[in-house]
Parts: structure tokens; C-alpha cells; sequence
């Protein structure tokens, strides 16, 4: 990919497109434009991009529309949309019709219809993982307390499990203590999912989050960040394990800092 080559960002919420675009300047890329969402993506956006249109979730049409305007050829997702957000979802035209065409309406199968639209108007979108490459982590301990002896056990316990939850397409995460299950993540999320588990273990579960088996880096793509630390110290969890090499860490430095400060090992497993 040329360094000179603009890229568009599909900007969710949190600190990812933050993130992102400090990667991709880094690595050289001279224009960002950003498709933002009302209600969603962080207004800095502003500060980061050369040019941004604000839309609401839904409005495809507009965003091809921008990026055709922009002579946008690459595009990338970052940053998630709120649950609440797609049940309140006011598609235009564009969308309608997409959403009538799938067999199934998950966030893959969607995504993967949006990648589609795009690809029509010459909109190639990448993967969310470019420029990002040094916040994949490998396997081992990745910060915060040593790991206890117990910890690479329920690693492997709770990556089996959520493998297998992931597979079904129910969620990526799980909570686990002493070989049982105590959350497994649904519609509501990580964090919910955390607290959830969490309360039930009263001290020192475990959390696990994995990649679906062949999961398309292109717009779905594992994170931690320090909310989650802060998250999981809130209910007493010792350890967040993440599947090494597939799990972003989003605000690498805080997380580092909070996983010390707070006490909750974060380790990457491989199988």
C-alpha cells in the first residue's frame, strides 16, 4: 500500500479510530477522511482527520457517497456501534435493499454485505489490524502480576469453551474459576459479560476472549482495552487472558499501567 495513499475510516465508538489513525500516520499515510456516526464516534475525530462527515447509523448511501467524493479506495472499520444503536437502526434505500438480501442479519453477515457495496464503487476495505501490528501480542505474560500456577489451566479451559461459543456466533468471551463456567458473553457485550462473571466468582476468576474460527480481520477483530482492566478489577478478576497474536491492544501503555495499578494479569495463550 502506497504511504502516500488516503485511506477512509469507518469510525466507531472508543479509542480504536484514535488509535488507528495514530498508526497509519506513523506509517506514513498522508490523508485520513472519516465517516463518523451520531451518537457514537468520539467528536475528536474532528482533530485527527482531514475531512469528516457526520451520519447516522445506517445511512450507507451517504457514506459511499463521501468516500466517492473524497476518491477514497481503501476504507477500514474501527471502533464498534452500540447494541442499542442497530436495534434503532434507520437504514436508507442503499441499506434496505442490502438487508434484503441476507439469509441471516448478524454482524458478520452485514458487515460482509456493506464490504460488498463498497467493493462495487471501488472501495477496497482493509483489515482493522494495518499499521497495528506491534499491539498483537505473542504468547506469554503480557503485563501486570506474574501469573499464577493455576492460570495457563483455565487458559486452556476457558479457550476451549470459547471457541466453541464464538464457533456458534454467541459471543467471544467467557468467565471462568476452577474448571466451571460463570458467564458466557451475549448481545450485551464484554464488559457486561465481565461483571456478570465476575460477581459470580467473587475473587480470582479468570476472563477469556478469543477470535471466531476464520474471523475476517476486516471488520471484526478482538480488543482489549483499559476499560476492560478497569472492569475486571471492579469485580475482583485476577486475570484477563486474550488469544495471542488475534487480540488488539487498544491503549497499550494504559493497560500496562492499569493491569499494575489494579493487580489483574493480562497473559496471551496459544493452543
Amino acid at each position: 500500500m502506497s504511504e502516500n495513499e488516503a485511506i477512509g475510516m469507518i469510525a466507531g465508538n472508543g479509542i480504536y479510530p484514535a488509535i488507528f489513525a495514530h498508526g497509519a500516520r506513523s506509517a506514513g499515510v498522508k490523508r485520513l477522511v472519516s465517516a463518523a456516526f451520531e451518537g457514537e464516534t468520539d467528536p475528536a475525530i474532528e482533530e485527527i482527520s482531514d475531512a469528516v462527515s457526520w451520519m447516522r447509523v445506517g445511512q450507507l448511501g451517504k457514506l459511499i457517497k463521501f468516500f466517492e467524493g473524497e476518491k477514497i479506495t481503501k476504507a477500514v472499520m474501527v471502533g464498534q456501534i452500540e447494541p442499542k444503536n442497530l436495534f434503532d437502526l434507520r437504514p436508507d434505500m442503499r441499506t434496505l435493499v442490502l438487508l434484503s438480501k441476507l439469509k441471516e442479519r448478524n454482524a458478520e453477515s452485514i458487515f460482509n454485505g456493506i464490504g460488498e457495496e463498497l467493493s462495487k464503487h471501488g472501495i477496497e476495505l482493509i483489515p482493522a489490524t494495518t499499521y497495528l501490528d506491534d499491539l498483537l501480542p505473542g504468547p506469554g505474560h503480557v503485563c501486570g502480576p506474574k501469573p499464577e500456577k493455576r492460570l495457563p489451566d483455565e487458559a486452556a479451559f476457558g479457550y476451549k469453551i470459547a471457541k466453541e461459543i464464538s464457533r456458534l456466533d454467541i459471543g467471544q468471551t467467557v468467565v471462568v474459576s476452577k474448571g466451571t463456567v460463570l458467564a458466557v458473553e451475549g448481545f450485551e457485550g464484554t464488559n457486561a459479560a465481565i461483571k456478570r462473571g465476575g460477581d459470580l466468582g467473587q475473587k480470582g476468576a479468570v476472563v477469556v476472549k478469543v477470535s471466531k474460527p476464520g474471523q475476517d480481520l476486516r471488520f471484526d477483530v478482538p480488543c482489549i482495552g483499559p476499560d476492560t482492566i478497569e472492569v475486571a478489577a471492579s469485580v475482583n478478576i485476577s486475570a484477563i487472558v486474550v488469544e495471542a497474536g488475534k487480540t488488539l491492544l487498544l491503549g497499550k501503555d494504559q493497560i500496562e499501567e492499569q493491569a499494575i495499578g489494579k493487580g489483574v494479569t493480562v497473559f496471551a495463550y496459544e493452543e
